[in-house]
């Protein structure tokens, strides 16, 4: 039986709760940033190749997914690129080390429409806690769903956290879009998009800066 093909941009980290090195995983010292949930990877590897500049970590719970970016990280020869096998609040309570992140990609979670499945959403007050440990000063997450009454959700979890303060949701490039954004587009879904960014301080809340389409 032939042994399984090598992964070569996989991150396989020691034990079940070892935290990531992530000053050791990359060849160059650059920021970092997370597409969390990265699906089939077309954001995070045009994103990627438009800034070589900053270091990249793609996290999905999906193997099958994991391997097949890999092996297009692989041909498009990038070297700013890993990838985690992983539950996505696994990762941000256990992996990613404090004030390690300078961005976090989250499109499209998982919206657990029924009220009785709410308690599975993402984007509670303790994800949000630890996402403001993980971020470096001044660092941003930025937010997509196509689901009206969670993208309501996730900005008033937002809005009651005094570490972030609401910032304009970027103008990625069409080639950077998302599968499901596309997907959406096509079918004239509205989508919800919003930003928020670490704040120095507590910030005072005003109303919110978002974006839909």
């Amino acid at each position: 039986m032939d042994s399984p093909a090598l992964l070569t941009n996989v991150l396989l980290p020691d034990g079940g709760f070892s935290q990531l090195p992530t000053a050791s995983v990359f060849p160059n010292q650059q920021p970092i940033e997370v597409d969390l949930g990265c699906g089939k990877g077309r954001f995070l590897i045009a994103r990627a190749q438009a800034t070589p500049d900053t270091n990249f970590i793609g996290i999905d719970r999906q193997f099958s997914r994991i391997q097949k970016i890999d092996k297009r990280v692989a041909r498009a020869g990038l070297t700013n690129v890993r990838l985690l096998r992983m539950e996505a609040l696994h990762a941000i309570q256990n992996m990613l080390p404090e004030a390690s992140v300078r961005a976090f990609y989250i499109f499209f979670p998982d919206p657990w429409p029924k009220r009785k499945h709410h308690r599975r959403r993402l984007f509670s007050g303790q994800f949000l806690e630890s996402l403001s440990i993980i971020l470096t000063p001044g660092g941003l997450v930025h937010v997509m769903t196509d689901h009206g009454d969670y993208f309501q959700s996730i900005r008033t979890a937002f809005a009651a956290n005094p570490s972030f303060a609401p910032v304009q949701f970027p103008d990625f490039p069409e080639t950077q879009r998302t599968d499901f954004e596309i997907l959406f587009m096509n079918q004239q879904a509205s989508i919800g998009r919003c930003s928020f960014k670490k704040a120095q301080r507590p910030a005072e809340r005003g109303s919110l800066s978002s974006k839909t389409a």
